[in-house]
């Protein structure tokens, strides 16, 4: 028996399928164009910097481009550089930053082509059929990757999956999506500013307010409304919402005098004073450190060809070294302060590991997936890379690590574990 696809009705259902539905008169293949030229060298700039984000976050043999060989296999492209020693605060910086700036922009966008999500038929050939998923793939994708993006600024995470890799997938999912609908619309753009100019309506005369006109297959209206605001209005306010978005982004990345207009990071504008008072993404009560763990009992476990056990009063008496270092966390703060401790190599080299090709730390909290880190052989050779016990000239306190953290320039913050219990050094 031969299957037919249901024979839909000639005339679209009422509601957002008929084309008198959307009235807009600013709507038009030119709106379009314009949000999407601007969302273009924002979403590139998201994308390589999310990319660099992801190798920082993965040390091995060199960086692996998949979270933890998250398709059973690691493919490394180049080892993440101590130097500069604010390299994750600018890129991470970066990310965020240009990730906020593109949210009013890709909403705007997302309501400019409105009525093309409803279009009936909604299926007319095979082509269409695979233009259509394109573009549910490019929708989801980017709701799904800005937001999910936007909430781990605020370490609010409403779903069951682990933020990094979720968010980092779905990331590939958009981007081809992205790169499929660029090379389908180029053609669009190309002819929508050929025939109205890259800034013809937005001219100050009496015609920056006349709609598109109406082409068969756009989001132009059939029947258009009166414009209750001009283009111009609609995409400056679209403006200064990027624009205060990304305000806020780069005052939580750059700190200082700016750090109380971060308000898209509330866990970072409420600082305390003296020494310690710098950002905390997670107290020691939240993760469960009690008092006694690092009381006068708690000892550093060190490995190696051997194995030692130190206090903290022997880590004092070992040579000290003091460095100003940025920590920089994935939401896309940052802060710079001077911690003391001890090289990371002098302890490698006290269990008979002069030249470690990685070290494993891990930490006294008990739960979580970065409660053990991985540092590259580059990263425990830098002179600069601690074994922090103070920071600012006071010890630490027990909510930025205390009794020992590491701190690692330009390393991201969570690899900078704090609560340290344990250290292994692998030799090459």
């Amino acid at each position: 028996m031969k299957l037919r696809p249901p024979r839909l009705p000639e005339r679209p259902p009422p509601g957002p399928t008929r084309p008198g539905f959307w009235r807009s008169p600013l709507r038009g293949p030119w709106l379009t164009s314009l949000f999407g030229s601007a969302l273009l060298p924002l979403v590139l700039v998201c994308a390589v910097t999310g990319f660099l984000s992801q190798a920082s976050y993965n040390p091995g043999l060199g960086n692996s481009l998949l979270p933890g060989g998250g398709l059973g296999f690691d493919f490394y492209f180049f080892s993440w550089p101590t130097r500069p020693s604010y390299l994750y605060a600018v890129t991470q910086g970066l990310h965020v930053t240009s990730g906020l700036i593109a949210i009013p922009l890709l909403l705007a966008k997302l309501w400019s082509v409105m009525p093309k999500l409803f279009e009936w038929p909604p299926v007319r050939s095979l082509s269409h059929l695979l233009e259509r998923l394109s573009l549910a793939l490019l929708v989801g994708g980017a709701l799904f990757v800005f937001f999910t993006g936007l909430l781990n600024i605020q370490l609010y995470y409403p779903w069951p999956f682990t933020f990094l890799p979720a968010h980092y997938y779905g990331s590939f999912v958009f981007l081809a999506a992205f790169a499929l609908h660029v090379g389908l619309k180029l053609p669009t753009v190309l002819r929508a500013f050929r025939e109205r100019g890259v800034v013809g309506p937005l001219r100050a005369d009496p015609r920056h307010r006349a709609r598109e006109p109406y082409r068969e297959g756009t989001t132009t209206p059939l029947g258009p409304d009166a414009p209750t605001m001009s283009r111009r209005t609609l995409i400056a306010t679209v403006g200064a919402a990027s624009l205060g978005a990304g305000f806020m982004g780069a005052a939580q990345a750059i700190g200082g005098p700016l750090r109380s207009f971060g308000l898209l990071a509330p866990h970072g504008t409420q600082l305390s004073d003296g020494p310690n008072g710098f950002q905390i993404n997670k107290t020691a009560k939240a993760v469960g450190i009690e008092p006694a763990q690092v009381g006068r009992s708690w000892r550093l476990r060190l490995a190696g060809r051997g194995g030692i056990e130190l206090t903290r009063d022997q880590l004092l008496a070992m040579p000290q070294r003091t460095c100003d270092l940025p920590i920089a966390c994935v939401e896309g703060w940052s802060t710079t302060q001077s911690w003391t401790g001890v090289r990371l190599r002098d302890l490698a080299a006290a269990v008979g590991v002069e030249a470690p090709d990685r070290v494993v730390v891990e930490s006294l909290q008990r739960a979580g997936s970065l409660r053990e880190v991985t540092l590259s052989a580059g990263q425990v050779a830098d002179e600069r890379s601690l074994l922090a016990l103070r920071v600012n000239g006071a010890d630490l306190s027990l909510d930025h690590g205390y009794p020992a953290r590491v701190i690692v320039p330009a390393a991201p913050g969570v690899h900078c574990t704090k609560w340290v219990s344990s250290m292994r050094f692998e030799a090459a």
